[in-house]
């Protein structure tokens, strides 16, 4: 299904598409297949985005748990927050240096961000240690790259944009780094600025975990189910809770009736049907 492809590949360049194929032709190979069908394009994808799948990771049934209702808690804030990016699928197989499992959306064709959207924003990446909190009385090491984002969010918004009451219509941006050093502001100021800084995320907390308190059936339905097939896509969501509430525009100009592939199945060249053993 090329569409279901095209989907899942949002921003991709030609070079990083024709990694894709690649990627998919050697995995091909290595089952002995005589070509490549859709579920090697999917294993690429993920190859592509997320990095080698670390099958050698030893992951208790305990942190699995956590991981999965991790994930699903930034799967369910994504599904329910009307400007955060639509989920095209979750995963908690690990793959890369330190992921552990990911859920990826797809990015909006936007350039200008308003305050409520960016704050969806913030709820969406706080979900995973939101539900942490809310299932398991606890929080793991595991947001460790979401709070990162978070906090880059929220200065910028208080520091860049001018979006805080409190700070009014300034901006501290510095593109040439002339004060990296030294801060273009006072002391009083910047406790002023970490002050709202904290203000505006403890209050994305709480909107969050209200969220998932409210939708609590739901997540743990997404959670049983990827403790069970490790991976979710946008369809398998919609079965399990309900089409997404809010009316997603598609980035793409072809419609999924017209995106059927006359093309017949890639044959692996034959020099990749015995690769060299490593």
């Amino acid at each position: 299904d090329i569409h279901k492809l095209a989907e899942q590949t949002p921003g991709f360049a030609g070079a990083d598409i024709a990694n894709v194929c690649n990627e998919a032709a050697l995995i091909a190979a290595r089952k002995n297949k005589e070509a490549v069908d859709m579920s090697d394009f999917q294993d690429a994808i993920d190859r592509v985005i997320g990095g080698l799948e670390k099958k050698n990771k030893i992951i208790s049934p305990e942190e699995k748990e956590i991981i999965a209702y991790h994930e699903a808690g930034h799967a369910i804030c994504g599904w329910y927050l009307e400007h955060a990016y639509p989920l095209l699928k979750v995963t908690i197989v690990p793959r890369g240096s330190a992921a552990l499992g990911y859920a990826q959306y797809t990015p909006k064709e936007q350039y200008l961000y308003n305050t409520d959207q960016l704050i969806d924003q913030i709820c969406m990446t706080l979900g995973g240690r939101a539900s942490e909190d809310i299932f398991f009385g606890k929080i793991s090491t595991g947001a460790s790259n979401d709070l990162q984002q978070i906090t880059k969010i929220a200065y910028s918004m208080v520091t860049m944009y001018g979006m805080n009451d409190k700070i009014g219509n300034i901006s501290f941006y510095d593109p040439t780094q002339e004060n990296y050093f030294t801060k273009p502001y006072s002391e009083e100021t910047g406790k002023m600025i970490d002050q709202e800084v904290r203000k505006l995320i403890d209050g994305a907390y709480v909107k969050t975990k209200k969220l998932l308190e409210e939708k609590r059936g739901d997540v743990e339905k997404l959670a049983k189910e990827l403790l069970v097939k490790d991976v979710l896509f946008k369809s398998d969501v919609e079965t399990l809770i309900g089409i997404r509430p809010f009316e997603e525009k598609k980035i793409l100009d072809i419609e999924p009736e017209d995106a059927v592939s006359t093309v017949p199945p890639t044959t692996i060249p034959e020099e990749l049907t015995n690769p060299p053993q490593i």
